[in-house]
């Protein structure tokens, strides 16, 4: 895939630097001076994000109560120490693939976000990142909707690989890490999943394997809605992609989404993800924070498998990760 120019590669490199730099100083004065901060640090804490399906499209979902929710792990009833309630603000992070022929299509991808602003629940912040073989913060979180729209209006055309594992893995620890606080958190990411990592496909691709990726994410609070855009019959004959690489990064995505206990969503072409967008955060309004400290305090490291089931709600079913290795994990990154 063509790279870009080494002069704008430099400026875009600085500003993401900056930007980082700055996000780290505004994340330590935060720390400082927000007691928040340490409710979170509980190692034994066991922190699930339940999305709630089943309504029909145009119905808004219930809101449930702690008292509607059961926890199982291994099979064995669990008491509920931690509850949030679907209404409780997110920080989300929008994190959009411009990488190959995506960068063309730009004016769109800009119709498309801004859709997704204003689909976007009030309480929720949001900050905008795109990436080719490196991210691009436009937009740090806000609740400025008119700010966001400026941001999306500076995303500019850039051209070059795609390193999707990379720059999720730069949302997740230093992004979240540092600037989301003591929020809830997800990731809406729009990408055919393509990492010039996977065999076959040209350019030195991510230095984050996947496997690597995946732990990560299933040790995470962040929950991730992957939506899959099919670029494959255009990349196929311009890049000469192998198809198989598309079928792994369908799988990818896919394991991706089960591992949070979301869904894969699907775009065929960026137009429909102004039908899709909405879809996500309509989903999203319906997840809930459920934490528990497991009955069986042995750290063995073992899998333990996780359900969450829903009392007298037959209409609905609760989706989260299905389990987790039990053994301590670092709270401070």
């Amino acid at each position: 895939m063509p790279r870009l120019a080494a002069s704008v590669a430099t400026m875009r490199i600085k500003y993401v630097s900056f930007v980082c730099l700055a996000l780290l100083l505004v994340a330590g004065e935060i720390r400082a001076q927000d007691p928040m901060e340490t409710i979170r640090i509980d190692s034994d804490l066991v922190d699930l994000k339940v999305s709630v399906l089943g309504s029909a499209p145009n119905v808004p979902a219930p809101l449930l109560q702690q008292k509607d929710f059961v926890v199982l792990e291994d099979g064995v009833p669990q008491e509920i120490s931690f509850f949030a309630a679907a209404d409780a603000p997110f920080d989300l992070v929008l994190l959009l693939d411009l990488s190959g022929s995506n960068s063309k299509n730009l004016k769109m991808i800009r119709s498309s976000a801004r859709r997704f602003i204003d689909a976007a629940r009030d309480v929720d912040r949001i900050a905008l990142v795109t990436f080719t073989d490196q991210p691009a913060l436009y937009s740090t979180f806000t609740l400025d909707r008119k700010k966001l729209k400026k941001s999306i209006d500076q995303m500019d055309e850039a051209i070059g690989g795609t390193n999707f594992w990379d720059s999720l893995d730069w949302v997740l620890r230093d992004l979240i890490a540092n600037g989301s606080g003591s929020r809830r958190s997800a990731v809406v990411v729009m990408t055919d999943g393509i990492d010039n990592a996977l065999p076959d496909v040209p350019g030195p691709g991510s230095q984050t394997p996947f496997s690597k990726l995946l732990e990560e994410i299933r040790d995470s609070e962040t929950i991730i809605f992957p939506i899959y855009l099919d670029t494959e019959e255009e990349n196929v004959k311009r890049y000469h992609v192998p198809r198989a690489a598309y079928a792994q990064a369908r799988e990818q995505l896919s394991l991706i989404a089960t591992t949070c206990g979301t869904t894969l969503y699907h775009a065929a072409k960026l137009s429909d993800l102004d039908t899709v967008y909405p879809q996500v955060v309509r989903d999203l309004s319906t997840v809930y924070s459920i934490g528990y400290r497991p009955s069986n305090k042995t750290l063995d490291g073992k899998w333990r498998s996780v359900e969450v089931q829903l009392l007298n709600r037959p209409e609905l079913f609760a989706r989260t990760k299905r389990g987790y290795h039990a053994k301590l994990l670092e709270t401070m990154r």
